[in-house]
């Protein structure tokens, strides 16, 4: 029986066996979690991240929003001039850099976080109480060692 991890993953058989699948699996449904969870403040995950990144850091640019949110900046664009629409954020150029607009929370984006956030807590908790103390720490290790691996 071979060893050589390219002949294991192999085909159909090896598909049971990559731990690609089960990452994704397990991506797809926190994402699908906190989609139903925010889905009643008219939010979506990526708008959400956005919102959660200028409570710690205002006054971040569109590239830098899409970075932390892991999107495009397409992507992104459309996600802030979403959240402008909804009064959500506050936008202006970069006292830097004039063709760069910067954002900040609004006074309803600030409130609006507040509350995403504990839905998103709740989300990540159930995760958490899923594992014990020792198995977290394995778990989020497992997950650093395969996010080094990946970006090399």
């Amino acid at each position: 029986m071979t060893t050589d991890p390219a002949d294991l993953l192999a085909g159909p058989q090896g598909a049971q066996l990559r731990l690609g699948l089960a990452i994704k699996q397990a991506e797809q449904a926190m994402m699908a979690a906190k989609t139903d969870a925010l889905r009643e403040l008219d939010l979506t995950v990526p708008q959400y991240a956005v919102l959660l990144q200028l409570t710690e850091r205002s006054g971040m640019s569109g590239a830098q929003l899409a970075r932390g949110a892991a999107v495009t900046p397409q992507t992104m664009a459309g996600v802030l001039a979403n959240l402008e629409t909804k009064g959500l954020i506050e936008r202006e150029p970069s006292e830097l850099h004039g063709k760069v607009l910067v954002t900040r929370l609004s006074e309803a984006g600030r409130a609006l976080v507040a509350e995403a956030d504990a839905r998103a807590v709740g989300i990540e908790s159930a995760l958490w109480t899923a594992f014990d103390e020792s198995e977290r720490d394995l778990f989020r290790g497992f997950l650093q060692r395969a996010t080094s691996v990946l970006q090399k």
